[in-house]
């Protein structure tokens, strides 16, 4: 069970969902199709274009393929899921999906997919993107080195997570057994709590958008100096004090 975002702190600014979607669909590296009756998993076989279509070098004797072939005009529907999977080990480690459904259609030896319906379930519910605006949004400027980013300060830093949690309200960090970076992009960073039995996730945002890596850097550090500042909660506090007796 996902707590909703901790609004204690400035302006909750976040991805709009056609965005969202976008950088769900560049970071992922594996996507399922189902197309003729058959599911199928692809690996580092698909890349996408300005505008959100996709394009897979399918396998010869892939079922999307000969759908492919055998359909009247050579247009058959197809739906492509995407997995975003997070890159620091946490508690149910899918942070969101990605549905694309529409024509799939050959374009020299590859095919084409031009999507129709997308969907984005996130732990909030699925909600659908309109198709127009999906084509239009960019993926956050952070994607591409978000997986080292976070595996870098959950593995060099853990420190610095730990100052982190004083900018959470104590009542999120009770029972706390765990707390690991989930997510950041360029609107702010997304703290993953976990307990015994449940987890919920806590958002961080930063005094303005990151649109590189300096900037992110600054708006870390600003960060972890509101966190200096802080008391460290009492919740936390009570962990500790648990774990030493």
């Amino acid at each position: 069970m996902a707590d909703g975002m901790d609004g204690t702190r400035g302006w909750a600014a976040g991805p709009g969902v056609a965005e969202r979607a976008r950088s769900v669909l560049a970071a992922a590296w594996s996507c399922a199709v189902t197309a003729g009756g058959a599911r199928e998993e692809y690996a580092g076989v698909h890349s996408v274009t300005d505008g959100g279509e996709v394009v897979l070098a399918a396998p010869v004797d892939s079922a999307l393929r000969t759908a492919a072939l055998c359909a009247p005009r050579g247009e058959p529907s197809a739906v492509l899921e995407f997995a975003d999977v997070a890159p620091v080990p946490v508690r149910n480690r899918i942070r969101a999906r990605l549905w694309l459904a529409g024509w799939c259609t050959p374009v020299g030896d590859d095919l084409l997919l031009r999507p129709t319906r997308v969907v984005l379930r996130q732990p909030s519910g699925p909600v659908l993107v309109d198709v127009d605006e999906f084509a239009a949004a960019r993926p956050d400027p952070l994607t591409g080195d978000e997986a080292r980013l976070l595996t870098h300060l959950a593995e060099a830093h853990p420190d610095a997570v730990e100052r982190l949690t004083r900018l959470v309200r104590p009542e999120s960090l009770h029972a706390a057994t765990r707390v690991r970076p989930l997510a950041v992009d360029r609107h702010g960073l997304t703290l993953r709590i976990e307990r015994t039995r449940a987890h919920g996730d806590v958002r961080l945002p930063f005094h303005a958008p990151a649109d590189d890596l300096p900037q992110l850097a600054e708006r870390v550090h600003v960060l972890l100096a509101q966190a200096g500042a802080a008391a460290c909660p009492r919740a936390l506090q009570r962990q500790r004090a648990d774990g030493d007796g």
